[in-house]
Order: C-alpha cells, then sequence, then structure tokens
C-alpha cells in the first residue's frame, strides 16, 4: 500500500555535517544493526576501537540486551571523525548507517490515513532553515517512511483529545488544522498566537461532542477561536509569575536545559548527585543557577527574571516550529507519551517561555541583558533536545507540574513575562 505523506512546507532541511546530532544523542541499534556494524570489520587503521567495542549495551536483561553504539570520551559517537563526519557513512554508505541515524532530524507519526512529518529543531539547519525544500526532499522521505511506519498504520487510534473526550481522526485533524490557522498569521505576535490557542483549546476541553462533529464542529472551532482573538488583547502587561509558578517552572525549565549525551548519561552516582544539587538550587531560586552544561556559567536567578527584550527576527523561528510541530502531530499521542491533545499543546506552549529562560542564561553567560537572535536559535536547539525524547518529560511529576501550571492559568502569563 502506498503511503500518503502530509509534508511541512513551510519548512526547508539538507544536513551540513555539523556533527552535532553525533555528539547529543544516544543511539540505540538493533541486534541486526549491531551484527551488520561488527561485521565490517573495522580496525585501528579506520580511527576506532575493533570488535565488542564500538557497541556497548545499556540496559535491558539478559535475554532481551539493548546495545547503542559506543561513545569517545567526550561524548561523541565513536564513529564520529576529526572533520565531523561519520566513518560508517563514509566507508559503506548512508544506507550502512543505524537507523535511527538515518531518520535524523525527521519525525513520523500515523495521522490516519496519512503520515504526517515533523523535524527535530535540536539540529541548528532545521533551526535556522537552511537546505532543500521538503519537496525537494520527498523521495528521500518516502523512502525512510517505508523503513519506520508499520504496515497497517491506518489503523492507529487518534490521540485523545482530552481527558474526557475522545474523536475520530477527521475530528482530530479538524482540531489541528484550527491549531494551525490560529498560529498561521505572520503580522501577529507569537505569544498573543499561543494565548489564542490556549484560550480557546481551554474551551474545547470543557465542551462535549458526542453529537458535535464534521462541518458543525469546524463550526464550533471558528466561533471559539474568534471568541479567543476578542478575549486575548494585542496590547498586553505582563505580570511578575508568583513565587510558587516561578519555582514549578524553573523546575521544568532546568529539564529543558539539562545535557544528556551518552557522557552524561554514565556519568554514575557523582552524576546523579550533581543533578540532585542542581534540582535543589533551581527549587529555591536563590543565589546562582548552577551550570547544567559547558555553554552556561553562574548567573543570578533575579538577574534572570528582568526583561531582556524579544528579538524581532525571531518571531519567523517561533511560528515556524509550532506549525511545523502542531503539522506533524508532535505534540501529543504517540509522539509525546500518550499524553490527549489539549494537554501535549500546554507541554508544547510551554516551551516558549522556557526557551526565552534559557536563552537568557546564554546571554548572561556573556554578561549582556539583551537577547539577541542566536539566543534564541541555540537555546531551541537545547530545548527541543529533549521534546518527546527523554522519559522524564512523560513522568507523573513532570505532567503534574505542566497540569498546575495549566490550572493555575499561568501558562499565559508566563508567555508574556519571558518575551518581554
Amino acid at each position: 500500500m502506498a503511503i500518503s505523506l502530509t509534508l511541512p512546507t513551510i519548512q526547508n532541511w539538507s544536513c551540513h555535517n555539523c556533527g552535532g546530532c553525533c555528539r547529543q544523542h544516544a543511539i540505540e541499534v538493533t541486534e541486526e544493526e549491531r551484527q551488520r556494524i561488527l561485521s565490517q570489520g573495522w580496525t585501528a587503521n579506520d580511527g576506532t576501537p575493533t570488535g565488542d567495542a564500538l557497541i556497548e549495551r545499556h540496559a535491558g536483561p539478559p535475554w532481551a540486551k539493548r546495545y547503542r553504539l559506543a561513545h569517545q570520551a567526550d561524548g561523541a559517537c565513536v564513529f564520529l571523525n576529526e572533520q565531523g563526519l561519520c566513518r560508517i557513512h563514509a566507508k559503506f554508505g548512508e544506507a550502512a548507517k543505524p537507523l535511527a541515524c538515518r531518520i535524523y532530524p525527521y519525525a513520523f507519526h500515523p495521522a490516519g490515513k496519512q503520515v504526517t512529518v515533523s523535524l527535530r529543531f535540536s539540529c541548528p539547519s532545521v533551526v535556522a532553515n537552511r537546505g532543500h525544500s521538503m519537496k525537494q526532499n520527498a523521495d528521500e522521505i518516502k523512502q525512510l517512511t517505508r523503513a519506520v511506519v508499520p504496515e497497517g498504520h491506518e489503523r492507529t487510534p487518534p490521540p485523545v483529545l482530552s481527558k474526557r473526550q475522545r474523536v475520530d481522526w477527521p475530528d482530530l485533524l479538524r482540531v489541528i488544522d484550527a491549531i494551525d490557522a490560529t498560529l498561521a498569521p505572520a503580522n501577529m505576535p507569537i505569544g498573543i498566537k499561543l494565548q489564542q490557542t490556549l484560550f480557546w483549546l481551554n474551551l474545547v476541553e470543557q465542551s462535549r461532542f458526542d453529537k458535535l462533529s464534521g462541518t458543525r464542529l469546524t463550526e464550533f472551532l471558528d466561533i471559539i477561536r474568534q471568541a479567543a482573538t476578542e478575549e486575548i488583547p494585542l496590547a498586553q502587561t505582563a505580570e511578575c509569575p508568583t513565587p510558587l509558578t516561578r519555582m514549578q517552572f524553573r523546575l521544568l525549565t532546568a529539564q529543558y536545559a539539562r545535557k544528556d549525551t551518552a557522557a552524561d548519561l554514565s556519568a554514575g552516582w557523582r552524576g546523579r548527585w550533581k543533578l540532585f544539587r542542581a534540582a535543589t538550587t533551581f527549587a529555591r531560586g536563590v543565589g546562582n543557577a548552577v551550570p547544567l552544561q559547558p555553554i552556561f556559567r553562574e548567573v543570578p536567578f533575579d538577574a534572570l527574571d528582568q526583561p531582556f527584550g524579544f528579538p524581532a527576527e525571531s518571531e519567523e523561528l517561533w511560528t515556524r516550529y509550532f506549525r511545523v510541530k502542531v503539522q506533524g502531530l508532535h505534540f501529543c499521542g504517540p509522539a509525546y507519551y500518550d499524553v490527549p491533545l489539549v494537554e501535549g499543546f500546554q507541554n508544547l506552549a510551554l516551551i516558549f517561555p522556557a526557551t526565552l529562560w534559557i536563552a537568557r542564561w546564554l546571554a548572561a553567560s556573556q554578561n549582556r541583558t539583551r537577547l539577541t537572535h542566536e539566543d534564541v536559535s541555540q537555546a531551541l536547539t537545547i530545548s527541543d533536545h529533549h521534546h518527546g525524547y527523554s522519559p522524564i518529560f512523560g513522568s507523573f511529576g513532570f505532567r503534574r507540574r505542566v497540569s498546575t501550571l495549566a490550572q493555575m492559568g499561568e501558562i499565559p502569563n508566563l508567555i508574556r513575562w519571558y518575551a518581554t
């Protein structure tokens, strides 16, 4: 059966060999991939370890071992050479690499009869919108889709709409289209568009759809979207978040700001103790923010709550980011810990203030008090590295933190406060 793709046509991408993905991701391999790599005959002359030192066991019981590519002392993949290129690719071609390496930065998600395509903004070329259009990449994407998407994908049930509601694929995609339409206008600040979406999704969460579907659902969505434009003013004044809100937000943001390369994950009890001390510091919010990776330095928490401005050129990046995630269903259901659509968008919206907080930290680490577009771009590669891929974000504790901020009505204010 031919697979029908929905591509994010507003996004461009080509690999520019920065090597970033080979330095920050732990690549799990299947048993077939493990055997293939071990049989490729790597020697010391290739600049790699040999034999079993190429691949390490990292999880699973003895009868179901799980393996990943080994890493160099600095956390880089063992196959990354001095020029930032993959040795497997150079010696045997792209098809010889593990599937996880070939897929990045694409993400594929069933959507009824369609398969949606999203991208990971942990890749600097995705953030910069550099490279070929998705239409030009369509043949490559289709080949990858066949390798990733299982037969019968069209039978995958849609994500739950909210804790109270489940709708079929056509109606869920109507909600997705309405979110995308709210985010699309280029002449409106992204913070306003996020607040409008949160407003009317809150109404969706409170509504019942037993007899509301098809064109009637579309009409209902149009009505509440219009209500959101009237309710959310363009001219806004941000209020300083409450101490409880700031504590919850700092702990959430610390998860996005941390580094979890293979080297970090293998740091043992010392690494866990370091993270525990950092979490305690972020919970208190007193004194200096403890650097969670080398690009940060100690900066007073109070300094990061001062206005840093918002670069006008970052508007396009943020609109593109959210639309790619929404169009690709890269924020709910199987793509995001099986959370309902409404909760998933609350998580997604929080990336905005969290990333701006991280961008402030980057700027303050260089003794600056104004954000640049480069700060925002770099911060987004850091935060989106985790989105949907770090298990902690699907944990009860993290989801409870997001739920608390949503129930307190604090997510819109966090968006306003950190965009100032």
